[in-house]
């Protein structure tokens, strides 16, 4: 049975007669014989009583008939969509974003696709980036976008588009920590450790970058008191209390930096990772492209003057 045949089928339901049938799928009404009746044997009944010179559809050659239209509904849909995303007109994208990239990457991604792109289809998933990429070689996702220091090695992933972001040590304006503070006095971590320190989980590199620079007691699970995955609400709690928020810079621009003595100078790499092999889906350049415009950070990225002064001494 082939779609041709039930298009075969239609033209005859619909017209009734072979020699019209004929003339619309543009074939020799000995063709169309042939067609149907290959049809009714695949089948195994009659679709036709042939009475004269008109045919009319059997019972069972009604119900076929209903099937056969929804079937080539689908089957013309399909069409469509395949010429639409080679158009580069539709996309059905399954992203998954780890703390940061989602932080920065979620809102522009979702209105540029809204404005741009109308046809569309996008879901995100936010996760640790261990079941990302468990949902990722399950196909259960297209592409990740994730801190790739915190990616294990495996062979059967593809990693691109690198973004590097600066983290740091933020607050609320009027914190403590920056009241009668000396211009160019940095704050040591045992004055941080004063008040509860937010983050999201944070990758082994980063870990080791924090006890180099402040010793054991930095260890994010000893340090960290307030731990989530979503970073926008590290943001807000760090702005209404005196939480301090261990974060990508550019994810707190309203928030200000503290000037560590010393300096963190650590950053985190954000990539685009997708199964090696797989074909890529549409919607991934557009991804890549929001990536490199909303993943780096602006100079000095909001950095105080204070926290300015202390890196350069």
């Amino acid at each position: 049975m082939t779609l041709v045949q039930l298009r075969h089928l239609l033209a005859l339901a619909d017209s009734g007669s072979f020699s019209r049938a004929a003339e619309v799928v543009c074939l020799t009404q000995p063709a169309l014989s042939r067609s149907i009746q290959a049809l009714e044997d695949e089948l195994g009944q009659p679709l036709f009583d042939r009475l004269g010179r008109h045919s009319e559809l059997t019972p069972f050659g009604r119900a076929m008939a209903a099937r056969a239209r929804q079937v080539l509904d689908d089957a013309d849909a399909l069409r469509d969509h395949g010429r639409r995303l080679a158009r580069g007109e539709a996309a059905e994208l399954r992203l998954g974003l780890g703390s940061g990239p989602g932080a920065m990457l979620m809102t522009p991604l979702l209105s540029a696709a809204a404005a741009r792109h109308p046809g569309w289809r996008i879901e995100v998933s936010r996760a640790t980036t261990a079941r990302l990429v468990q949902a990722l070689q399950a196909r259960a996702l297209d592409a990740l976008v994730v801190d790739v220091r915190s990616l294990a090695p495996a062979p059967d992933l593809c990693v691109d588009t690198p973004c590097e972001m600066r983290g740091a040590f933020m607050v609320r304006p009027d914190h403590p920590l920056l009241a009668r503070r000396e211009p160019g006095a940095g704050v040591r971590f045992d004055e941080v450790r004063r008040f509860p320190i937010a983050s999201t989980p944070l990758s082994d590199e980063v870990a080791r970058v924090l006890m180099a620079r402040y010793g054991p007691e930095a260890h994010p699970q000893r340090c960290v008191t307030l731990r989530c995955e979503e970073i926008p609400s590290l943001v807000e709690i760090t702005a209404r209390s005196d939480a301090v928020l261990i974060a990508i810079r550019a994810a707190g621009p309203a928030l200000v930096e503290l000037p560590m003595k010393p300096p963190l100078d650590a950053t985190a790499r954000f990539g685009l990772v997708t199964l090696a092999g797989r074909e890529p889906v549409p919607g991934l350049e557009a991804v890549r492209a929001l990536m490199r415009e909303a993943l780096q950070d602006t100079p000095d990225n909001g950095l105080s003057a204070a926290a300015a002064d202390a890196r350069a001494r």
